[in-house]
């Protein structure tokens, strides 16, 4: 039996790609990319006492925050100090550069933001919230029986 319309997940991949592509065509026309724009969003946000914390945060291993923050820091947007009390911990820290680029890169998002809201109303968004929301408790279940 042949469905008569595409499934939700596929629908709901399919529209994540291309949601995510433009995401992305914005940060980058600001002279960004995600990941600088997630890593200096939790950088901004604060209370990360640790590298290893902000890369929990982004929701990257370590090794992926290490590559982006190498960049960050020789563009000179972030510093890392290691430390007194513990040499193998590296604090990370946004420079005034860093700052300016978090603020450009903001404004883009929010351009794009209310590009993706046109059209629905704050009922309609706030709908699409509790949908998505469930549709990912029902994936996050671990593969466990419902």
């Amino acid at each position: 039996m042949r469905p008569t319309q595409a499934p939700i997940g596929l629908l709901l991949a399919q529209t994540a790609k291309t949601v995510g592509r433009a995401f992305d065509d914005a940060l980058a026309a600001a002279g960004g990319s995600l990941p600088e724009w997630l890593i200096l969003l939790g950088l901004t946000r604060g209370g990360h006492d640790s590298q290893s914390d902000l890369a929990a945060t982004v929701g990257v291993q370590g090794p992926t925050l290490t590559h982006h923050l190498n960049g960050l820091e020789k563009a000179g947007l972030v510093t890392r100090t290691r430390l007194p009390d513990n040499r193998r911990v590296h604090q990370v820290a946004l420079t005034e550069a860093g700052r300016a680029k978090f603020h450009r890169l903001r404004q883009a998002a929010m351009a794009y933001d209310a590009r993706l809201r046109q059209g629905l109303v704050e009922d309609e968004l706030d709908m699409l919230r509790s949908l998505l929301g469930r549709l990912a408790a029902n994936v996050e279940k671990d593969g466990r029986e419902g």
